[in-house]
């Protein structure tokens, strides 16, 4: 065993396992004075004290109160290390701090359900020609369309799937097929991590979970591998799925869930320093427990968490479970930390807590503090739920259910979410339904949706608020509400399934249903083609027509001009080749009416490229202005 300066080794504390042929580097990070080893096999290697030297840049100003380990004062604490000579290549080992045994907090290859690090060469889970992969990122984060997926509900019931619910089922040619045909550039990937929820020793057993149970956060779950048991191959397969899905053209995103873990008691950072990853006490998540983000042993590991997953696995984005749990100073760094890699890679979050965290709002990274995040965006869970209703009530209808009776401020919520959440003059933020002054300096902070994982899917919720709706009505309202999602000036985000008329036969929150609420209907694909038609036409129409996706907020001040519109129906016009767009004015309505309405345009003669749930952009005939009619429930889009 021999010491290491750990000048030349930070700022990588975190990398708790670097082989080498010739040996293996232990590390890990501790209160002072702990008595830390590594035990390798049945050999015991005592780990000695380094000392500790934070990065300049995550050091915070010192805390007015003078209280320290909070990420606000001194930092308490050392980084322990050992160095084990000889090839331990394939070799189980854990870190073992004042006698409680773990894999430690960044183990990067673990065994059956993570109770063990292991040994590994990371070169070795490498596929050929991995050193050359890379994602397409479009040039600006307006041109990103994200399909949210389960690598389990995408999978499982598609006939011709060699590998069920699995990593590799993104690599096989129906999968990817069916994504460019539908015509989306990225795909995010619920939680792929190990997780806690699902016994990976029992997989021939029906088991699901979501995978928000975060337990080694920098080691792919082994449940979606073929083999669990083989460190190696859950890194593999995973790589495989990312490089099958960039040479398809396709972007991948994680969603990443630092602000919790599984449970306290048995979480690595508990066992390796008891009570300082965490807001001890304090419940923000909503899971139980809430990690300190603005610690800065805690900051630091998100940051290089993060990192890794790019350098890594060559991830193309990240979506922030629960942001508004972290503090705004952490989000910002770790924007920072990923723009010296690559700046293109996109970020957003959930701009929300769920319960009360311990630090005050005013730091958090919630919505309204989206302003002081920079380039980082947040759902809009505003236009979300004045589409379709709110989200405390199934049974409670918005703009689209109430039509001819619509409120104002659903209207409202409405133009607020079509220009993506900026200021805008025609936009009045007394009247929207939760931002009550803009939250976006760009309409790129802003992801448009309609549906995600949680809560209900659109096509049941728009059974549960809407009685006795027919399956005509249904499918018109299901492409009016993806209309105002693509053609808003936000990132458009859609859940998996919705381009094949999804249904989780009306369960709001299918965490941890079977297989038979989650899985995707492939026969609806047949049996609705119009549908899938519909959503791939949209998202075409979206990226050939830079007026859609202005990604500025001056541009879309200028250029974006509301029309007026009777209740029930929002119209908007792109105009003077908005953005470069080779169509020089474009106008959408959006007609929630059970009637068709007269809305006034300026005079001209315009071409129809979207009516009555279908979309042509070679054209659908012409039509005159002043005055057009728009179908019942639909949408018209039309361009001179």
């Amino acid at each position: 065993m021999v010491a290491c300066d750990p000048q030349k080794e930070a700022p990588y504390w975190f990398d708790e396992m670097t082989y080498s042929p010739e040996e293996t580097v232990f590390k890990v990070f501790a209160p002072e004075h702990a008595q830390c080893y590594v035990v390798v096999g049945s050999d015991s290697v005592k780990m000695d004290e380094t000392g500790l030297t934070p990065d300049p840049g995550l050091t915070p100003d010192p805390s007015p109160t003078g209280e320290g380990n909070n990420g606000e004062g001194e930092l308490e604490g050392s980084v322990y290390q050992a160095v084990v000579k000889g090839d331990l290549k394939g070799k189980e080992y854990e870190l073992v701090v004042n006698g409680v045994a773990s894999p430690g907090v960044f183990a990067k290859a673990v065994t059956v359900n993570g109770q063990k690090g292991v040994v590994v060469d990371l070169r070795d889970s490498d596929p050929e020609g991995w050193a050359d992969d890379h994602g397409m990122h479009p040039k600006d984060y307006a041109g990103w369309v994200v399909y949210e997926m389960h690598h389990r509900d995408f999978s499982i019931n598609r006939p011709d799937a060699e590998h069920k619910g699995k990593f590799l089922a993104l690599t096989e040619p129906w999968a990817l097929d069916h994504l460019k045909e539908l015509g989306v550039n990225a795909v995010h990937i619920l939680p792929s991590y190990d997780y806690g929820s699902v016994d990976e020793t029992r997989l021939d057993e029906p088991q699901y979970n979501w995978g928000y149970d975060p337990v080694n956060y920098n080691v792919p779950e082994g449940s979606y591998s073929t083999d669990p048991a083989d460190p190696l191959c859950r890194i593999r397969e995973f790589k495989q799925m990312v490089q099958a899905l960039h040479n398809a053209g396709i972007n991948v995103i994680l969603d990443v869930v630092y602000n919790h873990t599984y449970d306290i008691e048995h979480s690595n950072f508990q066992r390796t320093y008891p009570d300082y990853y965490y807001r001890v006490g304090s419940n923000g998540s909503g899971c139980g427990n809430e990690t300190a983000s603005e610690k800065l042993m805690m900051r630091r590991f998100m940051i290089e968490s993060v990192k890794y997953w790019i350098k890594e696995y060559h991830i193309d984005g990240f979506r922030f479970d629960l942001m508004g749990c972290h503090d705004i100073e952490t989000m910002n760094l770790i924007r920072q930390a990923v723009d010296e890699i690559d700046p293109t890679i996109f970020i957003y979050g959930e701009g929300w807590s769920a319960g009360q965290c311990a630090l005050p709002t005013e730091q958090l990274g919630v919505k309204a503090n989206v302003p002081q995040m920079p380039r980082i965006a947040a759902f809009s869970d505003d236009l979300r739920d004045a589409l379709r209703g709110p989200f405390s009530d199934d049974t409670k209808c918005g703009w689209l259910g109430r039509g001819a009776s619509a409120t104002d401020e659903e209207t409202e919520s409405m133009k607020a979410g079509i220009v993506g959440m900026i200021s805008h003059p025609q936009v009045d933020y007394s009247q929207v339904n939760y931002s009550k002054e803009p939250y976006a300096l760009e309409p790129t902070q802003m992801m448009a949706y309609v549906s995600c994982h949680d809560d209900m899917c659109l096509v049941d919720r728009l059974l549960a608020s809407i009685p006795c709706i027919s399956q005509n009505e249904l499918i018109r309202l299901d492409l009016l509400a993806q209309t105002a999602v693509f053609t808003s000036q936000g990132v458009p985000f859609m859940l998996s399934g919705e381009e094949l008329l999804r249904t989780k036969l009306g369960v709001h929150n299918s965490f941890e249903s079977p297989d038979s609420i989650n899985q995707l209907d492939w026969t609806q694909r047949e049996r609705y083609p119009q549908v899938f038609d519909y959503y791939k036409n949209l998202i075409a129409l979206r990226k050939h027509h830079p007026a859609f996706r202005m990604g500025n907020a001056d541009l879309v001040r200028k250029n974006l001009q509301f029309l007026a519109a009777p209740v029930g129906v929002v119209a908007w016009q792109l105009k003077d080749h908005a953005n470069g767009d080779t169509w020089a004015d474009i106008i959408v309505v959006l007609n929630a009416q059970r009637k068709a309405v007269q809305v006034e345009v300026s005079e001209g003669v315009y071409t129809v490229v979207c009516s009555d749930g279908c979309i042509d952009e070679q054209g659908m005939g012409q039509v005159n202005g002043p005055t057009v009619s728009v179908g019942p429930q639909s949408a018209l889009i039309m361009y001179k």
